[in-house]
């Protein structure tokens, strides 16, 4: 088991080295030069240099890379361009919001998906099944903004259960809660869907295998086979989509962000491109791909948690 954590933690390292390089690289090739955008298009040559000595522009690009890179090391991932605040304190703000959103959001399409998926396996090419693959269907079909903007006209419009949109902050938890309850669900319901699908799909696979008419020939049920036996088997595939969507709605979240007016990461990585914050889009975007990196790291370790046959291989 060590030697397979020291092997996947080796890997996650080297694709941070790489994700911070391949970041760094795009969005320094992007067209246009913060100091430029910021003064205008009338400004003088020497104040858009002066401006760019400030922000530390005029070093060469390799030391801009290397003090970047040393920065985050210790937490510090420099100071916005635009708000000349620090972009840690910027990332603390709406990591508050898209973080618990994200959450919310999983657990409710896991808590969906699962019992959704193994009553389909279960009762294979019956009513049942048909009307949770139908229900699928649509969850996939559907874009989430156009969903979301439904649950804003029914719940936050005529029924006026959930506010239409805003976040009142943390001091109020019920309140603040309650702000993200829409959005969640928007989040949630499409992903639940294809997460039912695969949790199907994985458990018809595993229904068929040798140990589980073993499992029945010792006495047990069908019910009970399933959930003992077939179920954590079955899990394996569904482990990588969670991981997956979980990445995805941390950093996805930016059309949802918009429609409920959140100040998430998402709806910042939006007004910093278009601003031309350099620093701010490649800080975020590198928290973003940490937290991808890291959450498939934790599915890894899980998997050999699932499946002993990974911890005898390393």
């Amino acid at each position: 088991m060590i030697a397979y954590v020291f092997k996947r933690l080796t890997a996650l390292i080297l694709s941070l080295a790489v994700a911070s390089l391949v970041i760094f690289l795009v969005v320094e090739v992007a067209p246009g030069d913060p100091a430029s955008y910021m003064l205008g298009i009338n400004a003088q040559p020497d104040t858009v240099a002066a401006l760019r000595a400030e922000l530390g522009l005029d070093v060469p690009k390799t030391q801009r890379y290397l003090n970047w890179v040393g920065g985050m090391l210790v937490g510090d991932f420099g100071t916005s361009y635009t708000y000349r605040s620090p972009v840690s304190e910027m990332v603390a703000d709406r990591l508050w919001i898209s973080l618990p959103l994200a959450l919310m959001a999983l657990a409710l399409s896991t808590l969906i998906a699962i019992p959704a998926g193994v009553l389909a396996a279960a009762r294979r090419g019956g009513v049942a099944d048909a009307g949770v693959m139908s229900a699928t269907q649509f969850g996939v079909a559907i874009p989430n903004f156009w969903f979301a903007m439904l649950l804003v006209a029914l719940f936050a419009i005529k029924l006026r259960w959930f506010p239409s949109g805003g976040f009142p902050g943390w001091d109020d938890p019920a309140a603040a809660l309650k702000s993200l309850t829409l959005p969640a669900i928007a989040l949630a319901l499409p992903q639940a869907a294809i997460l039912t699908r695969v949790m199907r799909s994985s458990l018809i696979d595993i229904l068929g295998e040798d140990f589980m008419r073993t499992a029945r020939a010792k006495g047990l049920s069908r019910r009970q086979a399933l959930w003992r036996h077939g179920l954590r088997n079955a899990l394996i595939p569904v482990l990588t989509i969670i991981g997956l969507q979980f990445s995805f709605l941390l950093a996805g979240a930016i059309i949802i962000e918009q429609v409920f007016f959140l100040p998430g990461l998402g709806r910042l990585v939006f007004q910093s491109i278009s601003q031309r914050d350099l620093i701010v889009v490649e800080s975020v975007v590198m928290l973003l791909v940490f937290a991808v990196i890291t959450v498939n790291f934790l599915v890894d370790l899980a998997y050999a948690i699932a499946d002993p046959r990974l911890r005898r291989r390393a």
